[in-house]
């Protein structure tokens, strides 16, 4: 991790990409129930603000080891939404 701001970066990339996608298959299966996908789309925006108000975390001993493991995490979440989307 090179520093804060490639990590915000990333964060609103893989979120926003996430996002996206679920935006393209409610497009593609209009016929279909987009209530799921609107949970996804409001998990996945959770998901944001949460490991964004980590990031932001001023009283932390070891910055290399926090945010390490907020871009951990980020993967681990970021996996699960995007396996939730293969689902729909």
């Amino acid at each position: 991790m090179a520093n804060v701001r490639d990590l915000k970066k990333d964060l609103n990339y893989v979120l926003g990409d996430i996002i996206e996608a679920v935006y393209i298959w409610e497009l593609t299966n209009a016929d279909k129930d987009n209530k799921k996908a609107e949970a996804l789309i409001d998990e996945a925006i959770t998901t944001f603000d949460d490991l964004i108000t980590k990031v932001n975390q001023k009283d932390v001993d070891n910055k290399k080891k926090h945010f390490k493991a907020i871009n951990v995490e980020l993967e681990e979440r970021g996996r699960k939404l995007i396996d939730k989307i293969n689902t729909l």
